[in-house]
């Protein structure tokens, strides 16, 4: 199997997967909604819920109590890490094929990625 399809899977399985997850959490958001205080809040369009203050801890024992707004976080977590994911997977081959110019590539986008996942949420607060 060469590079791109390894990378046109990793990014199907990620968007299906992550399409799953918000699908089954917009389901149990109707099968099992929240307080209506929270369902207010959030079908507000000024809503105070911060994402940015949940943490994936938190998303995964929500998501695993079966929580919907956690299993929609989760999917959207999913969503974001299937391009790094196919970026490590890129990155991997470009090693395993001696291609350096590539991994440096690769990597400057990685570490992009990961800055901006990481490191400017922390700064901006």
């Amino acid at each position: 199997m060469d590079l791109e399809d390894v990378i046109g899977y990793t990014l199907r399985i990620g968007v299906i997967i992550s399409v799953a997850l918000i699908a089954a959490g917009v389901v149990l958001l109707v099968v099992r909604p929240p307080a209506p205080h929270m369902l207010q809040q959030l079908s507000d369009p000024h809503s105070l819920i911060n994402t940015s203050l949940i943490s994936p801890a938190q998303v995964l024992s929500g998501s695993a109590e079966l929580n919907g707004i956690d299993v929609i976080l989760l999917g959207l977590i999913v969503l974001i890490a299937t391009p790094v994911l196919t970026l490590a997977t890129g990155m991997v081959q470009f090693i395993r094929e001696r291609n350096r110019i590539y991994v440096i590539i690769t990597s400057i986008v990685l570490f992009n990625l990961f800055f901006a996942i990481f490191i400017i949420p922390i700064l901006i607060k």
